[in-house]
């Protein structure tokens, strides 16, 4: 709430909906409006008391149509105040055995937001064991993904959580790191893939970009390595942080206007507040205000 600096008569976006924390919270800052996406239709179902609300709108699409849908309402390029998002799967969630996101509890390996295109079953069940590898490798950062793959294409057809969660334990043994299960970044992987979360991020930043007006602010929330690099790069490139290049070193890409203040400092959660919620300790808030034009300078 920091970060994102509301004051009364502001256009506020909620970019992940959720279980409507953060929508409820900015509300009492006197908004003019506020938008809620989420693509997951539980979301948007459960948060029915704030639909109904004169000031709310709710839309049920992923931010990374944010444009098209708040364009469907009259708020176009540059009509918005403070955007935020909070990256990954919600707890409701991941509660949920059903939905298929966890190995807590037995469940239909799914792990689909939208409950709409192929589940973690169809890719597993479908894709070569070099695919699943490559990523269980690049979006799990898990070290065992070769072997890990393997013994799944050996398996297949699997269509529950726990099988999966037993052959991760069965492959990895005891060399996961302490304190974490074995089929941990398996699972994270998979939902990752599944979700096409870092595509979803990418394209929701850029749109952000566009949707804010000068002073606006942006604020985001990760839980995973993948995403804060890209959070951190988009930020750096969009302020004119990124480093130079040199004589020994070109820059990559030509020079161009920024578009965002130098973003504030990332902001991660202390053991206070990791003891009282424990799913916070991997998280990090990364925020920037939106550039003017007199404010921008050649990066």
């Amino acid at each position: 709430m920091a970060a994102l600096a509301l004051r009364p008569g502001d256009i506020y976006v909620d970019a992940t909906l959720g279980a409507g924390g953060y929508l409820r919270e900015a509300r009492r800052f006197g908004l003019a409006h506020a938008y809620g996406f989420d693509r997951d239709p539980d979301a948007i179902a459960m948060n029915a008391d704030l639909a109904a609300l004169a000031d709310v709108t709710l839309i049920a699409r992923p931010f990374a149509e944010m444009e098209a849908g708040l364009a469907a309402h009259g708020v176009g390029a540059g009509g918005v105040d403070a955007i935020a998002f909070d990256i990954g799967v919600s707890s409701m969630q991941i509660d949920r055995a059903e939905r298929g996101f966890s190995f807590q509890a037995d469940g239909p390996l799914d792990m689909r937001m939208s409950r709409s295109g192929p589940s973690a079953a169809d890719f597993i069940n479908s894709a070569s064991e070099a695919e699943i590898a490559d990523v269980l490798w690049q979006l799990g950062d898990e070290p065992a993904s070769r072997r890990i793959a393997r013994a799944i294409v050996n398996d297949r057809p699997m269509t529950r959580t726990s099988e999966l969660a037993r052959l991760c334990r069965s492959v990895v043994g005891g060399k996961a790191v302490p304190g974490r299960d074995a089929a941990t970044r398996t699972f994270q992987a998979l939902r990752i893939h599944v979700n096409d979360e870092l595509g979803q991020l990418d394209a929701g930043l850029e749109a952000a970009e566009r949707l804010l007006r000068p002073g606006g602010r942006l604020a985001v929330v990760s839980f995973h390595s993948a995403e804060d690099r890209r959070v951190k790069d988009f930020l750096r490139a969009r302020s004119g942080s990124t480093p130079a290049g040199s004589r020994h070193m070109p820059a990559a890409a030509p020079a161009r206007s920024a578009t965002f203040l130098k973003p504030a400092r990332a902001v991660r959660p202390g053991a206070a507040e990791i003891a009282a919620n424990p799913r916070a300790r991997s998280a990090t808030l990364r925020s920037a205000v939106r550039a003017s034009a007199d404010q921008r300078r050649v990066a």
